[in-house]
């Protein structure tokens, strides 16, 4: 294939994840099509900013086709650069070695809408109620108590007085360094952490 064969849109989109995550220079960016090598560091360079990303989302994002996400996934963690975990009926990817389970669990569930409104509202104000989340929210109390249980069962979640998240600097850490990835709420939350953060003394 040459580079005539490829979208203008999908080989800049590459490029530019390529460039955030490329372990090593990558010479061949100028003059030629988005080889198998420049893919693979476009997908490392996305899973970096994008941790706990399932298949089809780093597929559509990076303009790739299924089969061949799929064959670069499948490469890439036999050789040990990536690693994935089922999550539901999802299977979520990150870079290899940089995530505890926990911190993997955390990224997954930060990665559904409700659960992350959740999240970053009860790193706002820990110990509040279902009734207060379903009505800052404006879910059903149904729909909060399933993503609570689910929080819970995956240990990131406790409801002993009211709701509170378990390790809450570690995931305070993790909305703030991939806040552009999760959203609006995920962002406009980690400027004000990044704030109350300069000022603690």
């Amino acid at each position: 294939m040459t580079s005539r064969g490829v979208d203008p849109d999908k080989r800049a989109t590459l490029r530019r994840f390529a460039a955030i995550g490329a372990a090593s220079p990558l010479t061949k960016l100028a003059d030629t099509d988005a080889d198998e090598g420049d893919v693979r560091s476009a997908i490392r360079g996305y899973l970096s900013s994008t941790p706990g990303a399932h298949f089809s989302k780093l597929r559509d994002d990076l303009r790739l086709g299924t089969g061949e996400t799929q064959h670069h996934l499948r490469s890439l963690e036999e050789t040990g650069a990536i690693e994935s975990r089922k999550d539901g009926d999802y299977r979520r990817f990150y870079p290899a070695d940089r995530f505890s389970t926990f911190e993997q669990v955390a990224l997954g569930h930060l990665r559904r809408e409700t659960p992350r409104r959740m999240i970053v509202h009860l790193l706002r104000s820990p110990g509040s109620s279902g009734a207060e989340l379903a009505a800052t929210l404006d879910v059903s109390a149904a729909t909060v108590s399933k993503h609570a249980n689910r929080l819970a069962d995956d240990g990131l979640l406790s409801a002993d007085d009211g709701y509170t998240i378990e390790d809450p600097e570690t995931v305070l850490t993790l909305v703030v360094r991939y806040a552009d990835s999760f959203g609006e709420t995920a962002a406009a939350f980690a400027t004000e952490a990044n704030e109350l953060i300069r000022f603690d003394p």
